[in-house]
């Protein structure tokens, strides 16, 4: 017997008030640079996080393989607690944009070209999602409409069917707004954040 699923904290209604032009980003900074979908889809991804207790990192990543969105629930929490004298990558953080979710990009993208050749020589279609179970952790990647991917890798206690309606959550809400143009300006973001 299966343990009974946990509905979500938001509801459908709760999702339809991202945050207006003006109001700050998570950094502190006005969130005007961002086109109103741009910012609409961090914070579905924000939802995503809060949503779903242990996740190390969560990456939405472009067919070509691009990092365009990213979150490190982790690392994030750990720049909370942590003394500003230890500065902002904190004492072992991952390097790069978003620390942890560079590298998940660059492993969902390679899984993705893996799981569609894997599919192409069965002839089993699309693959809609993968999961690796790990000992010490699991890797959750989903296909977007578009031709992107969600990637989450979360912690090994965590409830893998919660993890996944949430992905499922988030991708039917985010595949209909990852337009090209919203893709490239996503990818500049994520530029610009790595050259800070």
């Amino acid at each position: 017997m299966t343990a009974p699923m946990r509905t979500p904290s938001t509801t459908p209604s709760d999702l339809s008030d991202p945050p207006q032009p003006g109001e700050p980003d998570e950094s502190g900074d006005p969130a005007t640079k961002l086109s109103s979908e741009a910012r609409n889809l961090q914070w579905l991804l924000t939802n995503l996080v809060e949503d779903v207790p242990g996740l190390h990192s969560v990456a939405v990543v472009s067919s070509d393989g691009l990092l365009l969105l990213s979150s490190d629930p982790d690392t994030e929490q750990q720049h909370r607690t942590e003394p500003s004298s230890q500065g902002s990558k904190g004492p072992k953080g991952p390097k790069g944009p978003k620390g942890s979710s560079a590298d998940l990009a660059t492993v969902v993208s390679g899984i993705c070209s893996l799981t569609i050749g894997a599919a192409k020589l069965m002839d089993g279609g699309g693959v809609k999602q993968t999961v690796v179970a790990m000992a010490e952790g699991s890797l959750f990647v989903m296909a977007i409409s578009d031709g992107s991917l969600l990637g989450v890798h979360a912690r090994p206690d965590c409830d893998m069917s919660v993890v996944a309606y949430h992905m499922a959550l988030f991708v039917g809400r985010a595949g209909h707004v990852l337009t090209p143009e919203l893709r490239s300006e996503l990818r500049q973001s994520m530029e610009s954040e790595s050259a800070q």
